[in-house]
């Protein structure tokens, strides 16, 4: 339902209520959803109405939508129950116990056996009632509700001495009443909606002697008082009207509409201030050709009365004629006032760079580029202008996931990344002059719901960044609720601005705006809004709801002096709104119903949009904004495109997008394809892209988390300039201007792509190549390009890592028994390690947040503390008639750590994370359990891999196996889920591996492992798998050998065979961010790889981080990989000890990537396909 529709219930819920009808009000309140009558529903329960309560109720929520649903019919019920009991009505009490309070005993089936027990009692005293209800309250969490959906919560019950004892029964409902209140005001499907907006009297009315004094106006002979005795037609004095003829005078003392026989009758016209212009006020009343073309169009638009009607916006002497030619507005008209104020605005304010408040692009890239000057015609502009020659390259360091030029300094690039980085890079001499981790800088006065989300995972993708107009600010949206917004000094002086908690959930897009005078952050998010930030401030200027799916990006803009906003949803809607808070004025679909995004022409004259639907089709378009319909289709997109498609625009005649692993380009006259770049390679399959703000230049993302800069002849030629006065200054400061081998400037070749790594905290581009206080490694940080193509190979070289100067590394105490550690796993917040040991027994390591450590996540520099809770017990897993030599070992972590699953060798046991409470056991072998994965989307189900060879899927909730998967012909020994595919791949001991559909748990494709020749396997060795972060493509580990497949078909693409002398892989994992693979070794070795080609890029020596002991042979069993820092892992070692290991800050990662041509490491051999049999 549209906003003017929802807005159109609550004028109806007003007149009912001001004409008594009374029933129907609460009747239109529960069947539209839109309003909870708060006062209404207190009388109902004070008056034990219980049907009626229960019917209100039904219309916003059900007994199994949350837990605080579910709680407030608990109360309700069991009130009605104990109020029969109290009556020694046991018929009554013994239907409301079967069949009201039955659904609850699934969830706490103790509790219903209380309940039932209470029909024994031959006096039902207040005391007993008084017992009961203190069983209703629990520590953390509400009865009947989960702390995380699966994991019963009857164990928590206490009895509760504080509250009160039953009473009488009008005592009884007012307590109840006042909890009911404070479950109403938590649950998010309620809270929303228990305020009533603030209206006018008689609103209603109002508007429709607004829309009568409008159609007597458009009279041909108008009388002075005009008898109106229905609006069931248009008013019309004479037998013609004239639609768009001059104005009659406006009877505005008169009312066109007589009273109703009802109480509450209309209120004299000037009561309301109604103004003689047509249309309401206040607000504006003109509207640009565009957006009142837009709003024009009946016929696309749902609720078209109410849309195209009076609640519409447009208001002016000659309605067609100035939605068809918008007028500048007359002086003596105070409606106008405001249109009068911003447009001065607009026309004093100084836009020397272009309209950059109406750029905008999420994670798809939407930016109008404008550069100083008049418009060119487009006969100055040929495909030889666009920037298609790499010139650069950039190493973020994890995913790009939004990129901006800055609208001043044409070679300033902000990157916002994956994992929260931000970065500003100066292109020009490849240098990071700026680096950021995410960090929320006041969790303090953040929400609740922030904190706790935090709290289980502290770190946030950022989904855009962009430069304010004048440059001296950029903003930042992240995947978490929040926005921060940065001032800018130049050089390497960053400064916190804002942080705006801004929406709930994902914060899509971010765009600057200049409404009313002032610099404004537009924002949307997963909440369904758009809010206005003041960016001096932070204070919320306007909030703009009407979307009915997340809203994924913005676009504001001005024509006409009108400032608006376009706002597109996941749902593929497109809305615009004034600055108002009068609802959106157009309700369009866009091409596909796909995730789109909008963007004008640098002139601000046509506008375009880029979407990508649910299918993987992708549209761009060209909108007729006087008629609110697609103008032209560009031809040339991948029908089946890898995420959603990226566009940008340029100087006034060319599109661009990155689609199909390559950047295409249009021109914008011309439907089809005009030409493409790959880059020389290494782009993903849709590509971020950004042009510079004279169109020299484009950043495009790469597949190895980088940037690629691309030039036109233009930005060449700035580059180079950049690269020689960089240069000339190194040269001079180190007194060896004629001799600097390798190094020069833009070589001759204009296709070889640089390969530098830039460096924060730098000031200037000229320091980039002195050393600073007799520092040497600024030097290496910025390299301009490397003449000599051939000599590259020789260049690279394998990082050796041999000595523990080498890298950081830390042993975490321990003062327990010194056990080999079988399994081992960062939580998901960072913050601490657990590992489990081969007695059975936990052991978790947290770290502090203090001075020293100020994220409180794990780290080399501080040692965490051996965490037990002050009972002083340990998590020990069930071992009761097991033989621990024949156990595997396993756990599953909760998504919000505080939960683990595990077992060894004996039953599965539930841990509490924070008291180490066993919750609950169950599945005593045999078989036995031997690997555990939590269901990503549902925590209920778990799948279960046994000894026997089968996989179990359980249902922790109802304690039920709901699927018995049969595929393999040894042990389970790894599971994993992709939320992508809707897949479980399963490995186990006998080298197979097999896909599961999550849909039905049938078995979708098998094969077995190619052994290289000449090496031995163990009868049960275990084979790992892990999904790649795309969800796509599974890393499976064997002591043989490391190798990517291609789900769900299972697909060989590339397999790595280690060297003999190192022995066998003892375990593999990706990097949190899945650009490489760290591996281990029986000789204690580890090794770095390049996720993308499985090329070796740093070796580690057990010298390195292993204390010399000839007499004793201690090597890795088991390795985990950070979850938020990337260059971080931890060791579960033979001895009992858990590593961590870090490159050294000066490094900064683990090696460098080998160039392809180079053949590094060990053998790496591409496998076309495995093999449906048992290797021999």
């Amino acid at each position: 339902m549209s906003s003017l529709s929802r807005e159109l219930v609550f004028l109806i819920l007003q007149f009912l209520d001001e004409e008594k009808f009374k029933e129907t009000v609460h009747r239109l309140e529960k069947e539209s959803g839109f309003f909870f009558n708060l006062r209404y529903f207190e009388e109902a329960v004070t008056n034990g109405e219980w049907d009626d309560v229960e019917k209100y109720l039904s219309g916003f929520t059900k007994v199994d939508d949350n837990r605080y649903s579910m709680k407030i019919f608990f109360e309700i019920r069991k009130q009605k129950y104990l109020e029969a009991l109290d009556k020694r009505d046991h018929a009554r009490a013994v239907e409301i116990l079967t069949k009201d309070l039955k659904v609850f005993s699934t969830f706490n089936e103790d509790l219903f056996k209380e309940i039932t027990l209470l029909l024994t009692l031959g006096n039902f005293s207040s005391t007993a009632k008084a017992r009961f209800r203190g069983r209703q309250k629990v520590k953390g969490d509400v009865v009947f509700g989960f702390p995380e959906r699966g994991i019963q919560s009857n164990y928590y019950f206490r009895e509760n001495e504080q509250l009160s004892k039953y009473g009488d029964t009008k005592s009884a409902r007012a307590i109840m009443l006042s909890e009911l209140k404070k479950l109403i005001e938590a649950n998010p499907l309620i809270r929303d909606k228990l305020q009533f907006p603030s209206l006018k009297n008689s609103r209603l009315r109002t508007l429709i002697n607004q829309s009568l004094n409008w159609q007597h106006q458009l009279c041909k002979n108008p009388k002075p008082n005009p008898d109106i005795k229905t609006l069931f037609v248009d008013h019309s004095c004479g037998q013609q009207q004239q639609p768009n003829g001059a104005r009659a005078p406006s009877p505005v003392t008169n009312q066109l509409m007589g009273a109703m026989p009802k109480v509450g009758g209309f209120q004299p016209l000037g009561a309301h201030g109604v103004s003689p212009a047509p249309g309401p006020a206040p607000g504006p009343a003109s509207l640009t050709a565009s957006l009142g073309g837009w709003m024009a169009n009946p016929s696309s638009v749902p609720h078209q009365a109410i849309s195209g009607g009076p609640l519409g916006l447009s208001a002016s002497n000659n309605a067609a004629s100035m939605l068809k030619r918008p007028r500048t507005p007359p002086s003596n008209n105070p409606a106008m006032d405001y249109q009068t104020a911003d447009s001065e605005h607009v026309m004093k304010r100084t836009r020397p760079f272009g309209i950059s408040e109406e750029a905008n692009d999420l994670s798809v890239n939407v930016l109008p580029v404008t550069y100083p000057g008049p418009s060119h015609g487009h006969s100055l502009f040929s495909s030889d202008d666009l920037p298609k020659t790499v010139i650069a390259n950039l190493n973020q360091g994890s995913a790009v996931k939004s990129m901006d030029f800055h609208p001043v300094q044409q070679t300033l690039l902000v990157v916002g990344t994956n994992i929260g980085d931000i970065a500003v890079w100066e292109v020009g001499t490849r240098e990071r002059v700026v680096f950021r981790n995410f960090k929320v800088w006041d969790l303090g006065v953040c929400s609740m719901t922030l904190q706790a989300s935090l709290a289980n995972e502290y770190t946030a993708s950022v989904n855009r960044v962009m430069w304010s107009p004048d440059g001296t600010l950029f903003g930042v949206a992240y995947s978490k609720h929040i926005v921060h917004i940065y001032s800018y000094h130049g050089g390497d002086d960053l400064r916190n601005h804002l942080e705006i908690d801004a929406h709930v959930g994902n914060v899509s897009d971010l765009a600057f705006s200049h409404p009313n005078k002032q610099l404004c952050v537009i924002t949307c998010g997963e909440d369904k809004a758009i809010k206005v930030w003041d960016a001096a401030t932070g204070s919320k200027q306007y909030a703009f709801e009407g979307h009915e799916a997340p809203v994924y990006s913005v676009c504001p803009h001005f024509k006409e002096n009108i400032q608006f906003i376009f706002s597109t949803a996941v749902d593929g809607k497109i809305k615009a709104w004034l600055y108002d808070n009068m609802g959106s004025r157009v309700d369009y679909d866009a091409p596909g119903h796909s995730c789109t995004t909008m963007a004008y022409s640098a002139d601000g004259t046509r506008l375009f949009s880029c979407g990508t639907s649910k299918e993987g089709e992708s549209y761009i378009v060209e909108w007729n904004e006087s008629e609110g319909a697609v103008k032209r289709t560009y031809h040339g997109l991948g029908k089946r495109s890898m995420g959603v498609v990226q566009f940008d625009t340029t100087k006034n005649r060319f599109l661009a997008a990155g689609d199909e692993f390559v950047v295409k380009f249009w021109d914008m006259d011309n439907v089809n394809l005009l030409t493409s770049t790959d880059a020389e390679g290494g782009l993903p399959a849709s590509p971020c892209i950004r042009f510079s703000k004279e169109g020299i230049l484009l950043a495009v993302s790469t597949s190895e988390n980088g940037v690629k800069i691309l030039g036109n002849a233009e930005g060449i030629r700035l580059i180079r300039s950049i690269e020689s006065r960089v240069l000339d200054a190194a040269r001079a400061a180190s007194g060896n201007i004629t001799k600097v081998p390798m190094i020069g400037t833009y070589g001759v070749s204009s296709s070889a792509a640089g390969t530098s790594i830039g460096v924060a905290n730098r000031s200037s581009p000229a320091a980039a190549m002195v050393p600073v206080n007799g520092d040497g490694r600024s030097i290496p940080d910025v390299k301009p390009r490397i003449i000599d193509e051939v000599d590259k190979s020789k260049i690279w070289k394998l990082t050796e890592i041999n000595e523990p100067s080498q890298l950081r590394s830390l042993r975490l105490p321990d003062s327990l028994s010194s056990v080999r550690i079988i399994r081992l796993i960062y939580t998901n917040s960072g913050g601490a390690i657990l590992a489990l040991a081969y007695n059975a027994q936990h052991k978790l390591w947290k770290w502090q947040r203090n001075e020293r450590n100020l994220t409180g996540k794990a780290c080399t520099s501080v040692p965490p503390q051996l965490w037990q809770p002050s009972s002083g017990i340990l998590m020990t897993n069930d071992i009761s008639e097991t033989n621990l030599e024949d156990a595997v070992p396993c756990f599953a972590l909760s998504k919000n750590d505080s939960y683990v699953m595990s077992a060894s060798g004996g039953k599965i046991s539930l841990f509490n994370m924070m008291t180490f409470k066993t919750m609950t056991t169950f599945m005593p072998p045999p078989p036995a359990a031997t690997f555990l994965a939590f269901h990503p989307q549902d925590n209920n189900i778990i799948a279960i891999g046994m000894e026997d060879s089968s996989i179990q899927i359980y249902n922790v909730r109802i304690d039920e196996v709901k699927s018995k998967l049969k595929g393999h012909q040894k042990r389970v020994t790894g599971l994993a889920f992709s939320n992508v595919l809707n897949i479980l791949v399963s490995s186990g001991a006998d080298a197979q591996l097999c896909v599961w559909s999550t849909d039905g748990w049938e078995k979708q494709a098998s094969k077995f492992l190619p052994i290289p020749s000449g090496r031995a396997t163990t009868p049960l060795g275990q084979t790992r798998v892990h999904f790649h972060q795309d969800q796509k493509h599974v890393l499976v580990v064997h002591e043989t050998q490391i190798a990517i497949y291609q789900a769900p078909r299972l697909e060989c693409t590339m397999q790595w065979v280690p060297r003999e002398s190192s022995g066998a892989i003892t375990d593999a994992t990706y990097s949190c961010d899945s650009q490489s693979i760290y591996a281990s070794f029986e000789d204690g070795s580890l090794s770095v790889l390049t996720a993308t080609t499985l090329r070796l890029r740093c070796r580690i020596s057990p010298a390195a981080y292993l204390p010399s002991n000839p007499s004793s042979r201690v090597y890795p069993l088991v390795i985990a990989a950070h979850p938020i820092e990337p260059n971080q892992f931890a060791l579960g070692l033979t001895d009992g000890g858990v590593h961590i290991l870090e490159p050294t800050e000066s490094e900064g990662k683990w090696g460098t990537v080998p160039p392809n041509e180079n053949g590094a490491g060990p053998s790496i051999n591409t496998v076309a396909t495995g093999s449906d049999q048992p290797p021999r």
